[in-house]
């Protein structure tokens, strides 16, 4: 997505009902650490499923500028496959240019650790959403390591550049607060330090990172006392050697089309290889609780991750209490929620979504603004939001949504439109590209009615 781009608008009407199968790209985060860790490997890396949307293609730039090559390839099997060629653990070269990372907060605060502890400058910059979005948390360990930040925008925000240390120092580092990105950060700078860098995690995050690194041949290991606290020790200057990856479909990306299909009467819709990582089925537990009717299909293994299909049915959908404790494992999911909350009966209370004031946007502002515009009765709280639905959608919609540059803002409101009384409109839809290019075709199969500038044409 350029940074200068006009915007297009969509607008998403009342859909009669959504029926076919459809399958995701891969999943954001596995294909970011695809990227990441295949061009710090020794040897060749392949990666199938890689999911092609602007962030992580952003990354793989990230990889090419520390001298990894990396290629887009016709698999044995007709679809996509890459092949990295990796510099091999503590080889990565000085970039000669700032690495631009436009909207992809994950690229950004990973590359961070894994770059930072080179004895090197690197300089990291984004679009105008990404400038906002507080970098202290990844900086504040690596500088505990020795790592040296030259440049910085007030409130440690882009553009950034890092001054690596000659040696840097192993930490002990206690994450303050549930977050996959800084214990990602951290591990993958001990990668490049001598000695053990040990990472507590009192709540546990995605862990995309260690079975990954793992599977990469790091030496990594992890405890989980009584109280759920795990402990993460990494041992660095090992090394990492290519491996064979296929990425599963996304979870986050499943969202949409799932609520989708619970909320518009009639709708029967099969979502194939969706990764089922308990650290991600936060939204598909709370939708069955809230008596969605979602049938996990053929639930098996892939590349060491828990991979099924699900088969979701038109329901009707009550309110719940969603435990804060659930946050961590549905993070990216709660706008898309919110709208499923507006047309549940009863009230929906959710908590704990600090997180949401740092994200593309302050989407805990934006999700609640985008419900009011469209007649949603809710109230927002300093880390909460509580929605009180209209079943049916009698009354919902006609509203325009301002969306921040947010995708999942975006996705999440023209959704909303396919079950509303009135159609739903967003400001913006180019940025959905940066994480799921397929979106508009995929939903536009299933016999949603989404109209932008393109398609008015």
């Amino acid at each position: 997505m350029s940074h200068d781009q006009p915007p297009r608008p969509a607008t998403a009407h009342r859909a009669h009902s959504l029926k076919g199968h459809v399958r995701l790209p891969g999943d954001k985060s596995i294909s970011h650490r695809s990227m990441m860790f295949g061009g710090l490997a020794s040897g060749q890396t392949r990666v199938t499923g890689l999911l092609e949307g602007e962030d992580v293609l952003r990354t793989a730039d990230a990889m090419r500028a520390f001298g990894a090559r990396i290629e887009r390839t016709v698999g044995d099997d007709g679809g996509a496959e890459w092949v990295i060629d990796g510099v091999g653990n503590g080889a990565l070269l000085e970039p000669k240019e700032p690495l631009d990372f436009g909207n992809a907060g994950t690229g950004a605060r990973l590359v961070m650790g894994l770059a930072g502890t080179y004895d090197m400058e690197t300089t990291f910059t984004g679009d105008a959403s990404l400038s906002k979005r507080p970098m202290g948390r990844v900086l504040d360990p690596l500088r505990l390591m020795g790592v040296q930040v030259l440049q910085a925008s007030p409130g440690d925000r882009m553009p950034i550049t890092l001054r690596g240390p000659r040696f840097a120092a192993p930490i002990t580092y206690r994450v303050p607060m549930a977050s996959a990105q800084v214990k990602s950060a951290v591990l993958l700078a001990g990668l490049n330090t001598a000695g053990v860098t040990t990472v507590i995690e009192p709540v546990m995050t995605r862990d995309h990172t260690e079975k990954m690194l793992v599977g990469f041949g790091a030496r990594l290991d992890v405890e989980t006392d009584a109280t759920g606290v795990r402990t993460i020790r990494i041992e660095g200057q090992g090394n990492l050697s290519g491996q064979r990856i296929a990425v599963p479909g996304d979870p986050s990306s499943a969202g949409f089309p799932l609520v989708a299909a619970l909320l518009v009467p009639g709708s029967e819709v099969v979502i194939e290889n969706v990764l089922m990582n308990p650290t991600r089925t936060g939204l598909i537990l709370t939708l069955q609780e809230m008596g969605g009717d979602i049938e996990v299909l053929n639930p098996r293994q892939a590349g060491g991750e828990d991979v099924a299909d699900l088969r979701v049915r038109g329901s009707h959908l009550r309110g719940v209490v969603v435990p804060p404790e659930r946050a961590p494992s549905m993070i990216d999911e709660y706008p898309v929620l919110a709208v499923a909350a507006s047309f549940a009966e009863g009230e929906t209370v959710m908590d704990g979504l600090d997180e949401l004031r740092v994200k593309e946007s302050d989407r805990l502002a934006a999700v609640a603004r985008g419900l009011e515009a469209n007649g949603v009765d809710c109230t927002e709280g300093e880390a909460s939001l509580t929605v009180r639905g209209r079943p049916g959608g009698k009354g919902l919609g006609g509203g325009t949504v301002a969306t921040h540059l947010d995708h999942r803002i975006a996705m999440s409101f023209l959704v909303m439109g396919l079950a509303a009384e009135k159609a739903v409109s967003v400001d913006d839809t180019l940025m959905i590209a940066t994480s799921f290019p397929e979106f508009m075709g995929l939903m536009a199969d299933l016999g949603a009615e989404i109209s932008d500038v393109e398609t008015a044409r």
